[in-house]
């Protein structure tokens, strides 16, 4: 049974009580999912963005996400740590704090614009996410029922689905809208337009950063079912020991950081992809447009995988899912127009259920140790950074269509977790 220990802790409340106070929970996370989901997809809007205002070439640009993505590498084992310590309320409330934090940071570097202050604001604001990835994920897998865990974690990832669709909208209003259209004349004009360009993504990050205030203070006032505390009561009376001894929590971690760098790796490409004139022959304009596309199905995917997943198992939906998604990215690489085209964009579809289901198989039976896999399973996250410039690699070797190998590799492992990896033998004794 997954999460043992904390399921066991709520069900010492009243059988009433505990379906209310856990339908409350749950409704109160998906606003944490809907907001990281939007804070991640801005990304997205502000490498174009910066890599313009400081006239960045590419590898220069790609430092935001490997600023972001590495927070997760370096963040992931000690918020593991202090979630366990701490329980995952206390832990939410952390994280939405240095998030806060971080947002706040982008008014200095837009005043001084300084884009070694954009990246430092980039990894404290993930900092602050990873934090509320390693005490939403688990604890939304302990308010209720083990069997339905990976259902629920789908349901409320939809709502991180949601955040990414919408977040592109509010940074191209906000952001991208105000971008400078004539270049400088001198290097003056290029210094002040340089200012005046930062100053437009203050006020953006000034509001996001009292949205996380605000959603800190709702959380530290909620009254909410406290799980994480008798995790760690439950440590000190069985020992310590390891998650690393879990062999399905290992190769889910492998499986995370080859969906996250798939993930990010066809979305950093896809408007490349469909420029090309053997396939849409778009402007970058018009192919941003089909990002939605992308995202989109993601987001209608989860709710339909949640509803799916009651019935049947999590693992044979994954496979079905990361199958599609092999088979989708071939026709991709091998075809052309239309075909190509919408091949690549569904993949988005298949996407839908992966993270939150390979999380949630990866948590089974960690008893103890839940705190710390999920840890370990939020550093994999750094996927994110590595695979796209790989990558980047193959695309400036091969051209951008055939290095979606690389993907197609990825998904392929997922189908195998979903199988068999997540069937590994684990320990009988934590």
């Amino acid at each position: 049974m997954a999460n043992a220990p904390l399921n066991a802790d709520a069900a010492e409340m009243g059988s009433v009580h505990q379906t209310g106070s856990f339908r409350f929970a749950l409704m109160a996370l998906t606003s944490l999912f809907f907001m990281w989901g939007f804070l991640t997809c801005l990304n997205d809007i502000l490498i174009p963005y910066l890599k313009n205002m400081f006239e960045l070439s590419y590898t220069q640009a790609m430092l935001v996400q490997f600023c972001f993505f590495g927070a997760y590498f370096i963040v992931s084992i000690p918020a593991g740590s202090l979630v366990g310590k701490i329980g995952y309320q206390k832990g939410i409330v952390t994280g939405l704090a240095i998030a806060c934090a971080g947002c706040l940071l982008f008014y200095p570097s837009a005043s001084y614009a300084s884009y070694w202050m954009f990246l430092s604001a980039f990894f404290v604001l993930a900092s602050g996410i990873t934090i509320l990835q390693v005490a939403a994920n688990p604890y939304v897998s302990a308010l209720g029922p083990a069997e339905t865990a990976s259902s629920r974690l789908t349901m409320t990832q939809a709502f991180n689905a949601l955040g990414t669709t919408v977040a592109p909208f509010f940074g191209s209003y906000l952001i991208l809208s105000n971008q400078p259209h004539e270049a400088a004349s001198s290097a003056a004009e290029s210094s002040i337009a340089a200012v005046h360009q930062a100053s437009t993504v203050q006020v953006p990050y000034l509001m996001l950063a009292g949205a996380l205030c605000v959603l800190a203070i709702i959380f530290f006032i909620l009254k909410l079912p406290v799980l994480g505390i008798s995790e760690q009561k439950t440590k000190q009376q069985k020992g310590t020991g390891s998650a690393w001894k879990y062999p399905h929590l290992v190769l889910g971690a492998v499986g995370i950081f080859v969906y996250v760098g798939a993930e990010v790796g066809i979305g950093s490409f896809l408007i490349n992809f469909l420029t090309q004139p053997d396939i849409g022959g778009f402007t970058e304009s018009q192919a941003a447009k089909y990002i939605a596309y992308y995202f989109g199905g993601a987001m209608v995917g989860r709710f339909i995988g949640a509803l799916v997943m009651q019935k049947i198992a999590a693992g044979k939906v994954l496979a079905f899912n990361a199958t599609c998604a092999v088979l989708l990215v071939a026709v991709a690489m091998l075809s052309e127009g239309t075909t190509a085209m919408w091949a690549l964009l569904l993949v988005g579809l298949c996407n839908s259920i992966m993270f939150p289901t390979i999380f949630s198989l990866a948590l089974t039976d960690l008893k103890q140790h839940t705190s710390q896999g999920s840890g370990v399973l939020c550093l994999a996250i750094v996927g994110g950074a590595i695979v796209p410039l790989l990558q980047g690699m193959l695309a400036d070797t091969f051209g951008i269509q055939l290095a979606f190998v690389l993907p197609l590799v990825c998904y392929a492992f997922i189908a195998y977790y979903g199988l068999v990896g997540s069937k590994a033998k684990r320990p009988e004794a934590a």
